[in-house]
């Protein structure tokens, strides 16, 4: 934004070509030079925006094929914010009205950290010691944590067993509620004093909605308990469509019915401050990832290799992916509790980041560890 129009800037991977040029002038009739136009300069096309009428987008990108014409088209698709006037998205001072001033301010007169106020958390971090790094360790999370220093971990991402009754090797999977949430905890309390000062965690859980035990809330309100900072909640929407349509409880009757869910979530908190400290030559997430992840509900198929790895319930690489590169740097370390069959350590070596999986199945452990022997990296 300039004050009144919109600027969009498409970096040409090379110097603008004659058929670059061509492209340019085109778009420019397909509109009033008053509404929108576009300039190539050196390595780069800029498109001015102030009003743009989108059927009229659409019509020049199907009359021109070419690959310039294509990202222009998505490039302006992608520009969410904007308002309608006269049949036409109107980008110029787009929510100038809406613009809140003295923002800073009346933040800070909400006070809006006012449930994490008293934490305690001190913001000296400390590394994690070598004999803890890069490895696959087969033990109870809540002994193998209280090994650690405080405040020697980057991002904690994990899926703890969701108390559902699944066949795990070597585990129960149904105990009595309160005895789960009570030993869930406990690991939590180690996790959050060796998370670091602006680490992040990042909890997948699947609530289970016939006990009507809605985990998600309850672990929400641990970690809100314990001080940390609300990140956000993400909506992983497995798409699982047998699940979708079938109908148990009161049948076409309002008695009780059982509403069923297609989607899991990712509760996401932080320690002691909402900004992470990290180099910006080391953070690895593109352009087109961050727009696409930060919108916070993502379509990713479930894991279809759960039979090959003998466990009952594995995230896929996609979820662990999105999660380390939107949260984390290259070089941080990231911790899962229950690593299972070692997803999350196996993304976590694949992005460059130093790791620990602990879980308490050997069986799982081995195979975790066979997934990071393709790189020759994690031993016991």
């Amino acid at each position: 934004m300039d004050g009144e129009n919109a600027y969009l800037a498409i970096v040409l991977p090379r110097a603008a070509t004659a058929a670059d040029c061509q492209t340019v002038a085109a778009f420019n009739r397909f509109f009033p030079p008053g509404d929108v136009y576009a300039r190539a300069e050196e390595g780069k096309v800029v498109i001015c925006l102030k009003q743009l009428d989108f059927r009229r987008l659409e019509e020049f990108a199907a009359a021109r094929p070419d690959e310039l014409a294509q990202e222009i088209f998505r490039r302006i698709s992608d520009i969410k914010s904007y308002n309608i006037r006269g049949g036409k998205r109107i980008y110029a001072n787009y929510g100038a009205e809406r613009k809140v001033r003295q923002r800073k301010l009346k933040e800070e007169k909400r006070d809006k950290v006012f449930y994490a106020r008293g934490h305690n958390f001190a913001p000296e971090n400390n590394a994690v010691p070598p004999a803890y790094a890069n490895r696959i360790i087969c033990g109870d999370s809540l002994k193998i944590l209280q090994a650690l220093p405080d405040n020697c971990v980057d991002l904690i991402f994990t899926s703890p067993p969701y108390n559902f009754g699944l066949e795990y090797a070597e585990q129960d999977d149904d105990h009595y509620w309160q005895d789960y949430f009570d030993k869930l905890f406990a690991v939590f309390d180690q996790c959050i004093r060796v998370l670091k000062f602006g680490g992040r965690i990042a909890v997948n859980v699947q609530p289970l909605f016939s006990d009507y035990i809605p985990t998600h809330h309850l672990l929400s309100n641990y970690f809100l308990g314990k001080k940390l900072l609300w990140k956000g909640e993400i909506l992983w929407e497995k798409n699982n469509y047998n699940c979708k349509y079938t109908a148990w409880g009161s049948w076409k009757s309002p008695a009780s019915p059982y509403l069923k869910y297609t989607w899991e979530f990712i509760e996401i908190f932080c320690k002691g401050s909402l900004k992470k400290v990290g180099a910006k030559e080391n953070a690895d997430i593109t352009a087109e990832e961050f727009k696409n992840w930060v919108t916070a509900k993502w379509s990713i198929a479930p894991e279809h290799k759960m039979q090959a790895y003998g466990h009952p319930a594995v995230f896929p690489e996609e979820l662990a992916r999105r999660i380390i590169k939107l949260f984390s740097f290259r070089g941080d370390f990231v911790l899962d509790p229950f690593n299972g069959t070692g997803t999350t350590t196996a993304v976590a070596q694949r992005l460059g980041r130093k790791f620990l999986g602990i879980d308490i199945a050997k069986k799982y452990c081995e195979i975790a560890r066979a997934r990071l022997a393709g790189s020759g990296e994690g031993e016991d």
